[in-house]
């Protein structure tokens, strides 16, 4: 089992690297060096260098084999060795705590900046949609022109008398001493003259838009359908959308009972009356654009501010942790790297071989780049919320991802420490063995799985909803897969074509039969296989490569003494325990 690279690559200058005067005291006598690392050239027919003499040559292997097993030593073996503390455990352990902590203060704050934004988009649904009812977006509409009449008065109203009737901190946008108002503006075509009873028609398809505003006044109102102040006349034949546009603004005072300062929020308000499609039913959207920034004058009494500069403390000696933490791994992946060169050189050198790909890759430790990665993220993500923290900025999905997914990385690097004992190490082990098969197998099931995405969302889109748009055709399909509303996918499909149904049923039935059935029985049984596999080399061995054949006639033992330095100090005990 491979060990960690902590504390690896040594030049090999520092074992003695076949010094032109007299060896080191260590390496004087060739038989202590033989009898536990080396062997005879004659016994393994091995050529080697004519400038060197064989005990030079045997001296050069035995340094070799020697630093090679201390570079895959774990780091509890490396201390016994040489005594080198682990380090990058040890801040591993604390950044693991500082990081995860961070992330809960952080998603608790945006929670909160959520919470606000949902809470405010629902608040104006019903406030200037008439007759809302939640969770009636997607079927929210208008069937006559009185309907649509009465809709845009209504909003109009509404926005006119919102500090009379809004129970939130909402106002109008100022500009200067004047505030902004509400944009109506209607897009409709050119010219247009539509008979559907003589199924004729003619209509100059360009674009025309006319806008006017109205201007918040509490003292104005327009009144109702009959009492229509906007003088507003909308060609139904040719219109195409109608759109109230205007901006509020509010603060949000419940961070400070987290003491966290209050943010300033600007809404975008639009209101979009869709009729492009003609159908005689007028779709009614409502968009809500959200947009954070600093307060400009503020001023809150108590321990909000004190309380602001101990999180940005904190979140600077987390980004001191993970500075560390980058320096070290990258400094473990580049004397990896280093090592790599040096071996393989040294065995072009004295067995004129080239050292295969998996032994050269033994050397790249997967578990350094993802912290490497994990690190920068963490910066990056700290950085960002030091500043929303100052309200600098206000970037919190930017922030959430990068936390988010240093602490992903962070949580799964742990496992690299726990893959130093056997019972614990099966997981990954069949992970990295079924990876490449799993990889292939998915290749293969992604074809058939993308040929029934456009099947079905060409055939079935326009009589299911499950199927109007390739992405939601692929979650479909997906839920399907793990046994998820089967009933209601057969159920929901319309009848109005019996073709188009009689295909629906061999769609779905060969589709579930295919990937439940067949693909992923053998998927499930890919990774059975390996894990048999791995069982099977714990018990017996795993397979020897070139590399672990090379180390493995060192026999060394960690505390034996022979991979210190003479003027090392005695490795205490009470610092690491033996495995």
């Amino acid at each position: 089992m491979q060990g960690t690279q902590v504390a690896a690559g040594y030049q090999l200058q520092q074992f003695g690297s076949a010094p032109s005067g007299p060896p080191r005291r260590e390496m004087a006598n060739p038989e202590v060096v033989t009898s536990s690392c080396s062997f005879h050239q004659e016994e393994n027919g091995r050529t080697f260098n004519q400038t060197t003499s064989p005990s030079e040559e045997l001296l050069l292997e035995d340094q070799m084999r020697r630093k090679l097993k201390f570079f895959f030593m774990n780091p509890c073996e490396k201390f016994w060795a040489r005594g080198r503390k682990p380090w990058k455990l040890a801040i591993q352990i604390i950044k693991l705590a500082m990081v995860t902590i961070q992330l809960v203060f952080f998603g608790l704050s945006n929670q909160m900046v959520v919470a606000f934004k949902e809470d405010n988009t629902i608040a104006f649904k019903h406030l200037f949609l008439k007759g809302y009812v939640d969770q009636t977006d997607n079927t929210y509409a208008v069937y006559t022109q009185n309907d649509v009449y009465n809709q845009i008065i209504f909003a109009v109203n509404q926005y006119l008398q919102l500090r009379n009737i809004s129970v939130g901190n909402h106002a109008y946008e100022g500009k200067g001493t004047e505030q902004s108002g509400m944009a109506i503006c209607q897009h409709f075509y050119k010219q247009g003259n539509i008979c559907p009873g003589n199924d004729t028609f003619d209509i100059d398809p360009k674009i025309e838009t006319e806008c006017f505003s109205v201007e918040p006044d509490e003292s104005f109102y327009i009144g109702t359908l009959e009492e229509n102040k906007l003088n507003l006349t909308l060609d139904f034949h040719r219109l195409l959308t109608v759109e109230l546009k205007f901006k509020l603004k509010a603060i949000n005072l419940q961070t400070i009972r987290h003491h966290e300062l209050p943010d300033c929020y600007d809404f975008t308000l639009t209101i979009t009356f869709d009729n492009k499609a003609h159908s005689g039913r007028i779709k009614i959207s409502f968009d809500n654009d959200i947009s954070i920034k600093e307060c400009k004058d503020w001023h809150v009494s108590g321990s909000v501010q004190r309380n602001t500069h101990y999180m940005m403390i904190f979140d600077g000696f987390v980004i001191l942790i993970c500075s560390a933490s980058l320096i070290l791994c990258f400094r473990s992946v580049i004397r990896g790297l280093q090592l790599q060169q040096e071996f393989v050189n040294f065995f072009l050198l004295h067995y004129k071989k080239e050292i295969s790909v998996s032994d050269r890759m033994e050397f790249v430790n997967g578990w350094y780049i993802m912290l490497i990665i994990s690190d920068l993220l963490t910066i990056t993500g700290s950085i960002l919320k030091m500043e929303i923290q100052a309200k600098s900025l206000t970037s919190y999905d930017v922030c959430s991802i990068l936390l988010g997914t240093s602490t992903l990385l962070v949580w799964i690097g742990v496992i690299r420490y726990l893959s130093f004992f056997q019972k614990y190490n099966l997981l990954i082990l069949t992970l990295q063995a079924a990876l490449p098969n799993v990889v292939r197998f998915c290749c293969c099931a992604a074809m058939i799985y993308l040929g029934y995405c456009f099947c079905g969302w060409i055939v079935l889109g326009p009589y299911h909803a499950k199927f109007r748009s390739l992405n939601v055709v692929s979650e479909c399909l997906f839920s399907l897969i793990n046994g998820d509303d089967m009933f209601a996918t057969f159920a929901d499909m319309q009848r109005k074509s019996y073709l188009v149904w009689l295909f629906s049923r061999i769609y779905l039935y060969t589709f579930i039969s295919l990937f439940i059935y067949m693909i992923l029985s053998l998927f499930i049984a890919l990774i059975t296989d390996t894990y048999e596999t791995i069982k099977h080399y714990q018990q017996d061995g795993f397979p020897e490569t070139e590399l672990r054949t090379f180390i493995s006639e060192c026999k060394d033992l960690p505390n034996s003494g022979r991979y210190r330095f003479e003027d090392e100090p005695p490795v205490s005990i009470f610092c690491c325990c033996k495995k």
